[in-house]
């Protein structure tokens, strides 16, 4: 008796081991794409009965075509498909409305925006097809910004109720698992378009055949920054932080900056905090997300919103 093809060994294999301990609905995200209809072929046959969702982000023209074939092949498949856009989204959790989706950012940025507000209303775990590939595009992206740590460490294998089975799984191993099946993938005009910064990493990369090591250079990174993290909290004292380690220090800042403005900080945010500790020279406040600013007074930082 033979066993499945390679590829389809191998994306199965993934998803199987993600699963063990995972229990009640599952959920494939699917955009059409190879690496997200491979992955819901190896949940129809890991987790018989599941099912897969379609985001719609409506930013192309002829989207809607192009979600409907994606769902109609994760019902050929056997599971319970859906498509889900902006124009339908669903309030099904507290602090939740529409009026969060507006864009801000890139293209790039509002799309990510509308696809988990939108997986933010699906029962269970959620699987997200991210690969190998899409893992070292991460941390070169990173790498190219001047990010920290956190952000070199790429995309976690789990994070809440997302999980990500093939982040040991090759862009290649998943097309070659489409084929397999027999499934038609499509092709995102935008991952050809060099005017996004992912689309010129993502050539680089295929031209140095680097992959495997920017990925695994991010899940050691990972290590170092979860441990960093959990030494770390939110302060305000001068005294106490200059007397940290420079990477606790910077993490102190930013969760005491976060807890403040009630936003994510960015790490010139943290440069520009560093400086009321490591270079005071009297300089005025520091700009925060939201409108807030942070300015030092009697050996303490003080937050002060946008407001006053």
């Amino acid at each position: 008796m033979t066993g499945p093809p390679a590829a389809t060994a191998a994306v199965r294999v993934a998803v199987r081991r993600c699963l063990v301990d995972v229990e009640g609905p599952v959920t494939a995200a699917v955009s059409g794409g190879a690496d997200s209809l491979a992955l819901a072929a190896a949940l129809a046959f890991e987790r018989p009965g599941s099912a897969a969702v379609v985001v719609d982000h409506q930013l192309q023209e002829g989207s809607a075509e192009v979600a409907a074939k994606a769902a109609a092949q994760c019902e050929g498949l056997g599971l319970r498909a859906c498509v889900l856009a902006p124009g339908g989204f669903r309030v099904d959790r507290p602090g939740q409305d529409p009026g969060d989706l507006p864009a801000s950012g890139g293209p790039e940025a509002v799309a990510r925006r509308i696809r988990y507000a939108l997986l933010d209303t699906v029962e269970g775990r959620v699987l997200l097809g991210h690969t190998r590939d899409d893992q070292a595009e991460s941390v070169l992206l990173g790498l190219v910004r001047g990010s920290g740590a956190r952000a070199l460490s790429g995309m976690p294998e789990a994070r809440g109720r997302y999980l990500r089975p093939f982040l040991d799984i090759s862009r290649e191993t998943t097309h070659r698992a489409c084929h397999e099946a027999g499934l038609t993938a499509w092709d995102d005009p935008h991952n050809d378009d060099p005017s996004y910064l992912r689309v010129q990493v993502r050539r680089l990369l295929d031209n140095l055949d680097v992959a495997p090591g920017l990925a695994r250079s991010a899940r050691l990174l990972r290590e170092d920054a979860d441990c960093l993290d959990a030494q770390a909290h939110p302060d305000n004292d001068v005294r106490r932080l200059a007397a940290l380690p420079a990477a606790l220090r910077s993490r102190a800042l930013k969760l005491w900056a976060e807890s403040e403005c009630g936003q994510s900080v960015t790490s010139a945010h943290v440069d520009a905090l560093r400086g009321l500790i490591d270079d005071w020279h009297g300089q005025g406040p520091v700009a925060l997300p939201g409108g807030g600013r942070a300015r030092r007074s009697e050996g303490v930082l003080l937050f002060v919103p946008a407001s006053e």
